[in-house]
């Protein structure tokens, strides 16, 4: 708000109602060795108009999005979203509304969470979805706790080629839950190296992996199975419009991140976690399920059919205790979803991954950067520096008002001389061939 109306009058009336006398009594819980023993040494107060002025000059030093085309990606992509969807998203009836529990009085919004599960299912080949799970990360976690759940084991495999952040938030909950993970190598085309699961819970694998790498899912699911483990399959929703689903693949779970879907990037969220099952987990997932039924009327409708969460039954029958709603986020997806169809959602995937290869290819044939890995990949690839460091090169980037890389250093010690790239729809040609020559020069 541009303008918060409260007298003196007004803020005494609001101390009163709580019993203090002075706002400073409500920070009495913070130790006084933590608070401020005077006020900072501020500029004096502004009028209107030139505090207008002074946040309009504060603001013209940034650059705008749009004049910095974006090479990076590692879980946070660049991808168009269109205008009607923050026009949809800023209805009253949806931006104010939270966890649908009155289904007489929230059928707009049980119905737009139905649409969004249908859709995930479509692009999964699964047969249920969930709604209301924070991001990948947390959908990872709950894969790996209803996993263990449905098996009885306590071990989990995860690809080392999974997003690095994914697997620290697995440690975090293995860790109270006594379940040990062992990590999967890579090869030398990217993709995870399969061995014997027959005492694992379940097998996670992210495809397109970390690198960009498309995994072979099929034969993880196969082996997976054939050592009675699950398969669970953390996939970018939009590299689905192109790929096997992974359904298709064998796999009996699959979870990720809708952030491709028509959300922002917003320095790094809020995000959406999707996560579909076969039916058999139907009653082992987490989250909650909207069904559709009929009214006493026999008028289409829409429930809160499944919902096994903490706030619905007793603390230690619970699937899961996730108690917030991602529903904004999710009708985000089924707009985004919605206005491109199935041929949008193909041509938004197909452009991405060409014009991934149309820079991996320019970049190598400057002599100064080769591919890491030899399998295919969707949309983002790493490249081997033969001359520049990627810090360096990333400096030259900014300079040129390019966001570069990511330095895949941070997370893998191993590749210290390599940089991550991911390319949008969004990218043209005049900027991705800019972009190559700039890089060329350092």
């Amino acid at each position: 708000m541009n303008y918060i109306p409260q007298t003196k009058e007004e803020q005494k009336e609001l101390l009163c109602s709580v019993g203090i006398e002075d706002v400073r009594e409500l920070f009495d819980c913070i130790p006084k060795k933590a608070r401020l023993k005077a006020l900072p040494d501020l500029k004096p107060a502004m009028t209107e108009p030139e505090l207008i002025e002074y946040f309009g000059k504060l603001a013209s030093k940034n650059r705008p999005a749009g004049l910095c085309p974006s090479f990076l990606g590692a879980g946070v992509y660049d991808h168009y979203v269109p205008a009607v969807i923050d026009h949809v998203l800023s209805r009253q009836e949806f931006y104010t509304a939270y966890t649908p529990y009155q289904p007489e009085i929230s059928q707009g919004t049980l119905t737009a969470i139905f649409e969004y599960q249908t859709m995930i299912c479509r692009l999964t080949g699964l047969d249920v979805s969930n709604a209301g799970l924070y991001d990948s990360a947390m959908a990872a976690a709950e894969t790996m706790l209803m996993a263990a759940g449905a098996t009885k084991r306590n071990k989990i495999y995860v690809a080392k080629s999974v997003n690095p952040e994914l697997s620290k938030v697995l440690e975090t909950y293995a860790q109270f839950k006594e379940i040990k993970i062992e990590y999967l190598p890579y090869g030398k085309d990217g993709k995870v190296k399969i061995r014997d699961f027959s005492d694992g819970a379940c097998v996670i694998v992210q495809s397109p992996n970390f690198f960009g790498v498309i995994e072979d899912i099929e034969k993880v699911s196969a082996k997976a199975h054939e050592g009675k483990a699950l398969s669970a399959v953390c996939a970018d929703p939009l590299s689905l419009a192109l790929l096997k689903t992974p359904g298709e693949a064998g796999a009996d779970i699959a979870f990720g991140e809708t952030q491709s879907l028509g959300l922002k990037m917003s320095f790094g969220g809020p995000y959406c976690g999707y996560m579909a099952v076969r039916e058999a987990l139907m009653r082992k997932m987490p989250g909650r399920i909207v069904g559709q039924t009929v009214d006493t009327e026999g008028r289409r409708a829409f429930v809160l059919t499944l919902q096994a969460r903490e706030q619905h039954i007793r603390r230690e029958k619970a699937t899961s205790n996730i108690c917030s709603n991602q529903a904004l986020c999710a009708l985000a997806n089924t707009v985004y979803l919605s206005l491109l169809g199935p041929e949008g959602l193909c041509d938004a995937a197909s452009q991405s991954a060409q014009k991934a290869a149309y820079l991996c290819d320019k970049l190598c044939k400057t002599g100064k950067f080769e591919k890491v890995f030899t399998g295919h990949f969707f949309r983002e690839f790493a490249v081997r520096c033969k001359g520049a460091s990627p810090a360096k090169l990333n400096s030259a980037a900014r300079k040129a008002g390019f966001v570069g890389g990511y330095e895949l250093k941070k997370s893998f010690p191993e590749l210290s001389d390599c940089l991550l790239l991911a390319v949008t729809e969004k990218r043209t040609r005049a900027e991705i061939d800019e972009f190559a020559e700039r890089m060329a020069r350092v």
